[in-house]
């Protein structure tokens, strides 16, 4: 089992949006069936929150942490990969967006939505057997020997 949890900006600021992931990207869509929320608690040094956050993540395999960050769960670590990747997109789309305000961003119509969602609701596109292999030969092409 994989996990990836990360405190990007993106993440954090959408985590701490009210209203959570909006379904105004493509991205947004294919990770909202995915999705879950955990309220934010405090520094996590309380071990308890441990059964608190899986009881929150339920059959998701994705988390926006109120307030903290962004977690992404996978069976292999494409999948966690592909989870976190969609997600960070997601939330940076969103950010970009509001970034003029709430008033004029558009969300997409249901009927979209829920075409999007039916198809994603089995797995993330590739279930990360695409962006993982991909990832890795840019990490080659970019930093030689990180592997080593």
């Amino acid at each position: 089992h994989f996990v990836i949890h990360l405190h990007s900006d993106n993440g954090v600021a959408v985590a701490a949006q009210k209203e959570g992931l909006l379904p105004i990207s493509q991205h947004a869509m294919i990770v909202r069936p995915h999705l879950s929320y955990h309220d934010y608690e405090g520094i996590a040094l309380n071990l308890d929150e441990r059964e608190r956050i899986v009881a929150d993540l339920g059959d998701k395999n994705l988390m926006l942490l109120r307030n903290h960050g962004t977690l992404a769960l996978g069976g292999t670590a494409g999948q966690a990969w592909a989870g976190a990747f969609f997600l960070e997109r997601a939330c940076a789309v969103q950010i970009k967006a509001l970034s003029a305000g709430r008033g004029g961003v558009l969300e997409a119509p249901q009927a979209a939505q829920d075409e999007v969602a039916a198809v994603a609701a089995g797995a993330l596109p590739g279930g990360g057997m695409l962006i993982w292999p991909g990832s890795l030969r840019l990490l080659d092409r970019q930093s030689p020997g990180y592997d080593a």
